[in-house]
This record gives C-alpha cells, structure tokens and sequence, in this order.
C-alpha cells in the first residue's frame, strides 16, 4: 500500500468551496468557487502551488462552485471537467476557455486517469445538471457530498465504506426557520432541491460509514444559518445514538471557509 494519497478541503461554505486531492501522478481541484487569488494563498496554507495543478472537477455552476474557473483554467493551462449542463450553464459565468481544456464527464461516468480514477453521480440541487464525485487511488477513495436535498440509495452505494468522506451539514432547521431569509429562500433550501441540514447529513451518515471510513469532514456550512460548534455537536449525537465511534473509529473533522484543512494521508 501506498501512503501518497492525500486531501484538503482548501474552503468551504457558503461562499466558496475549493478541494484539493493529491497521488503521485495527478494534483487535481474540486471546484474553484473563490478569486484565483484566494485560492492562490489557500494552496499556500498546505505547501502546494497551482502551477502543478492538472485538472479541475466542476460540480455544478453556482457562482460559490465556480467563481474562479476560468481565471485558473486561462493562467495554469488546467483541464476543466463537467457534464455538458453544466458547461452550457457556466459559459456566460467564467468567460473563454481553450476548446482543447473543456472536458466533458457525464453523471455516472468514471474517468481513469493513470493512478486516480474518478466516479460521478449526479445529486437533487436547483442546478441545471449537479453532480458530486468519488475518487479512488490504491484500495482508497474520497468521496464528496454537499449540495443535495436528499440522499437516494444510489448515493449511498457510491459513498459507502468509504476512506474519507466531505459530507454537507449546511444548516441548523430552527436557526434557518428563525432567521433572516425571505420565506422562498427557506422553502430553497429545505427543499429536495435544496441542501442537507446538520441531521440530515448526520442520518446519511449513518448509512455511509464503514469499517474503513476514517475521516469524516463537515462542510459547505452557511454562513447565515449555522455554527461549527453547533454542526459538529448535532453530528456527532446523532451518530453516538446510532452506536457509532465517533473520533475513536474515525475522525470528524470541521472545515472552513477561510483556512484550509490540514494536507492528510487517506
């Protein structure tokens, strides 16, 4: 077994979302929802610089997705990657791209590039065409979930067992009931079209984690109509009450908006 396949969640929130995955052959984003130089500086944060970036993974064209697609796929020369929706939905959001760096990867698709191979499914979001990805290098995969209203049983098959997992825990129900949004924003969001709240994204863990699952990373967190404190601390009982070992069989790890995670081993 090889010890080179490594992660980081360089952002993520509701204002920007940016993944960083690593094997020997291939330095590759997920998404690049902040400025070329944020994610310059995030890239920084855990030793690694764009310059060795091969290729990008769109999820879907919401500007917290896509802000900075085409500034790093002009300045690094990087394949993009996303389903033809997707592209069609983007194209007016990140301006020109050379013909020869649009690449295109259809929901249930794997893609085998040398050592990583990469799975995509598609999710319920109000996107034109959303999906989410799995990564598999050496026995391992890391496989990513935010952006979705529900999780089917044809999710959870993709994701179970897996090594490392970024699971949505996008809102707190009664600080999103009690605050500030206009009623069809809450309607959004809780909507199948919308985003997982902290104990939805708790249950479809429950279903997910395996025995080989080691690390669990909270993400895309509102801004508005959450806290980490309070995400972690539902997850985490939820999961308890279900009999799960949490941060004695695996890790739940919080992620950030503004700080990327530490680079770690899968």
């Amino acid at each position: 077994m090889s010890n080179d396949f490594k992660v980081s969640m360089l952002a993520s929130g509701s204002k920007g979302n940016v993944t960083y995955i690593e094997t020997p052959r291939h330095k590759v984003l997920v998404d690049a929802g902040l400025s070329g130089k944020k994610i310059t500086a995030l890239m920084s944060q855990i030793g690694r610089s764009l310059n060795d970036v091969d290729a990008l993974f769109v999820t879907h064209e919401h500007s917290d997705h896509i802000a900075g697609v085409g500034v790093l796929a002009r300045k690094y020369g990087m394949d993009v990657y996303a389903n033809q929706r997707t592209w069609q939905a983007m194209a007016g959001k990140i301006g020109k791209i050379n013909t020869d760096q649009v690449q295109l990867f259809e929901p249930g698709q794997t893609k085998l590039m040398d050592d990583l191979d990469i799975e995509s499914f598609g999710v319920s979001h109000d996107a034109a065409d959303p999906q989410f990805y799995a990564f598999h290098h050496d026995n391992k995969t890391f496989a990513m979930l935010t952006d979705t209203g529900y999780v089917n049983d044809r999710i959870v098959g993709t994701l179970k067992n897996a090594d490392a997992i970024l699971m949505e825990a996008n809102h707190d129900y009664e600080m999103l009931r009690m605050g500030s949004y206009a009623w069809p924003l809450k309607q959004r969001i809780l909507g199948d079209q919308g985003h997982l709240s902290n104990e939805d994204g708790a249950l479809a863990l429950t279903q997910i984690l395996g025995n080989r699952t080691k690390q669990v990373y909270l993400g895309h967190l509102s801004q508005e109509n959450n806290q980490k404190p309070l995400a972690h601390l539902t997850v985490q009982s939820v999961l308890s009450e279900h009999d799960f070992g949490v941060d004695h069989d695996f890790n739940l790890l919080d992620t950030d908006p503004d700080v990327a995670t530490r680079l770690i081993q899968i």
